[in-house]
């Protein structure tokens, strides 16, 4: 079996490279953010929590959480798919009128 060269395994070795440094740069962003909303949370003088505040003022936290809520989208659409079916037929008229208003 042919060997692979060594310019084969320094570039595999490079995608390695940026694969883990782009996940501890993921990692270190989103222990700052934990560490902001935490922060927010512990304050004494917060005195009734204020989710736009956090997401205004938190930098790249509401970047963070639009990215993370489209990516379970689609897990929404399958929950909710799967539930239908347990609907009585007015819920379901009902579901309908208000898609049919939100496309107009």
């Amino acid at each position: 079996m042919p060997r692979k060269n060594a310019a084969v395994n320094e570039v595999e070795d490079n995608e390695v490279n940026d694969q883990l440094s782009k996940k501890e740069d993921e990692i270190n962003n989103l222990n700052r953010l934990l560490a902001a909303v935490l922060n927010y949370l512990s304050d004494d003088e917060v005195e009734e929590i204020d989710i736009e505040y956090l997401l205004n003022h938190t930098e790249g936290l509401r970047e963070w959480w639009d990215q993370y809520r489209e990516r379970n989208r689609k897990e929404i659409e399958e929950e909710i798919k799967k539930s239908l079916g347990d609907l009585p037929l007015e819920e379901l008229e009902s579901i309908r009128e208000q898609i049919k208003e939100k496309k107009k």
